[in-house]
């Protein structure tokens, strides 16, 4: 077994994928000294899969934090997300339960209304917009008249200004059915309505409470194609993720408030940007001071998925059961007395603690989360690409020379969340930024006698445009990450790369055996392989 007398660190740097095509990569157009010299000294290096099937989600369906950090955490490729709902409605496993049940019931014997909300996408890392079809055909069937629709524009996961074809999709779907009183109610773009994260900005969501609750928006429109096309015109938002909150209405009268009575469905299935919609709808008056619900209406509300980040059982009805996740890294080491480290800032630190561990947040005297605030206006991350790269590699290198830990994790979210603006020259300073970091994570690490293992949990930074138009890409991709053991003890002589193929769920097993442990069965196999000594 190797033995360090330092600790293994494990750097995600995430968004930071692989392609060789220079034009519009942030990756290979950055000056990054730190990544070019892993190169130069050949240190053990494979490029690893990080979307699809390898990270439990369809194949063609780009990876994204989530998952990634749940395969590097727990060693084991099972359905995710898009995968997962996917399956419990082509089974008809969603309709049976007693939460969709419970929704078309109260609607019928309310004599009321089933309001759907969602991002409109169908690049499934937050949602796809085909799953609320296969609901709205499945209610209609079920006796559901009245159906609204309150909706969060995408472009970001897809082209960044697409928002009239999914528009078209829905009415096109809606004509269909042959139902015209299934309609959407209210709108925005997911940076300016519903879709914060890690309460960084309450104010997305009251702003779309009060245009979905109370039918009140600064813009007000007759149809979400007229919405979409005049707001993009007149307001001149970045893309369309930043659309602003909209109201339709018919005579001057919001068509569709959620009210007493109604059931209301958010199709999200990721929980990261879906947990705060569900406080507002759960949560008493005394538990929710974030802002002014005014009246709150009675709806029997339901999330697609479990969004429950912080043991507060949120929602109280989830429709899709997340998979249970046992035998993880963290259930490993905490077996074994490890201490664990894990740091990143707010956009991140739910990915690199909760979903890492398992879909569970784990405290004691083993866990040392440590969480480095991000600045709160996300709209102008590009205009500060190294966001707190600095801050956290200052915490970090403590806690590497503290001799504290034997395992300490790290996110830089930088590739990622200035990729999505898909600006080439902000993107190539986010990664020379993240490659200014590792080097002095690196120094940390040799001066303590580690390993340091450097990945990524999904594409972004590599590729700005897409080549068929040279628009901008704003996307995950599904390109692959870098995998690079950055190892100058006499350990480095015990191992080797063994060659194959690998996901995001093979890191597990090696973090396993550089701490010196044997990787359960029931994981993915490590990439390394030990060498017989002489």
């Amino acid at each position: 077994m190797l033995k360090y007398e330092g600790p293994v660190v494990l750097v995600v740097m995430d968004g930071i994928g692989v392609r060789d095509d220079i034009s519009g990569n942030g990756v290979k157009q950055a000056h990054a000294e730190t990544l070019k010299m892993l190169k130069d000294r050949q240190y053990p290096t494979v490029n690893i899969n990080a979307s699809g099937h390898w990270v439990g989600v369809p194949d063609g369906d780009t990876g994204n934090s989530e998952v990634g950090h749940n395969a590097m955490g727990a060693g084991q490729v099972i359905s995710q997300g898009p995968e997962l709902v996917q399956q419990a409605i082509d089974s008809g496993r969603a309709f049976e339960t007693d939460v969709w049940k419970e929704a078309i019931k109260n609607v019928l014997d309310n004599n009321s209304t089933l309001h759907f909300m969602g991002l409109w996408s169908d690049a499934s890392t937050h949602a796809n917009i085909y799953h609320m079809f296969e609901m709205m055909k499945k209610a209609q069937e079920q006796g559901v008249k009245r159906i609204r629709v309150h909706i969060i524009l995408d472009g970001r996961d897809v082209a960044p200004e697409s928002a009239e074809r999914y528009v078209q999709l829905f009415n096109d779907f809606v004509a269909s059915i042959g139902n015209p009183d299934y309609k959407v109610a209210s709108g925005g773009g997911r940076m300016t309505t519903w879709m914060d994260r890690y309460e960084n900005d309450w104010g997305m969501v009251e702003r779309g409470w009060n245009a979905a609750v109370h039918g009140r928006a600064e813009f007000q429109f007759e149809n979400a194609m007229d919405a979409v096309l005049r707001l993009r015109e007149e307001e001149k938002p970045k893309n369309d993720q930043y659309i602003p909150t909209f109201v339709i209405t018919e005579n001057g009268e919001p068509v569709g408030k959620i009210q007493d009575g109604d059931s209301t469905i958010f199709y999200n299935f990721r929980a990261d940007r879906a947990v705060q919609a569900a406080k507002a709808f759960d949560f008493d008056d005394a538990d929710f001071p974030f802002f002014d619900r005014g009246v709150r209406p009675n709806v029997y509300f339901v999330g697609m998925s479990d969004y429950d980040l912080d043991d507060d059982n949120l929602p109280k009805h989830v429709l899709v059961q997340p998979p249970e996740l046992s035998n993880t890294l963290a259930d490993l080491l905490d077996a074994n007395n490890v201490p664990q480290y894990a740091i990143t800032e707010t956009v991140k630190f739910g990915h690199m603690t909760y979903y890492f561990d398992g879909n569970q947040r784990l405290g004691g005297d083993l866990h040392t989360y440590v969480e480095i605030l991000s600045d709160e206006d996300t709209s102008r991350f590009n205009e500060r690409p190294w966001m707190k790269s600095a801050e956290i590699t200052d915490a970090l290198v403590d806690a590497i020379k503290s001799g504290k830990y034997k395992f300490l994790r790290v996110n830089y979210p930088n590739g990622d969340m200035i990729g999505h603006f898909g600006q080439l020259q902000p993107t190539i300073m986010a990664v020379e930024a993240v490659d200014l970091a590792l080097k002095r994570v690196l120094e940390a690490v040799n001066e303590m006698g580690g390993v340091a293992l450097i990945t990524a949990d999904h594409g972004n930074a590599e590729e700005l445009i897409y080549e068929d138009s040279g628009l901008a890409k704003t996307s995950h991709t599904s390109n692959m990450v870098p995998f690079t053991i950055y190892d100058n003890t006499e350990n480095a002589k015990k191992y080797e790369l063994e060659k194959g193929e690998y996901g995001l769920a093979n890191i597990t097993g090696t973090i396993a055996m550089m701490l010196g442990f044997t990787p359960p069965e029931k994981w993915e196999k490590p990439m390394i392989k030990e060498v017989e000594q002489e």
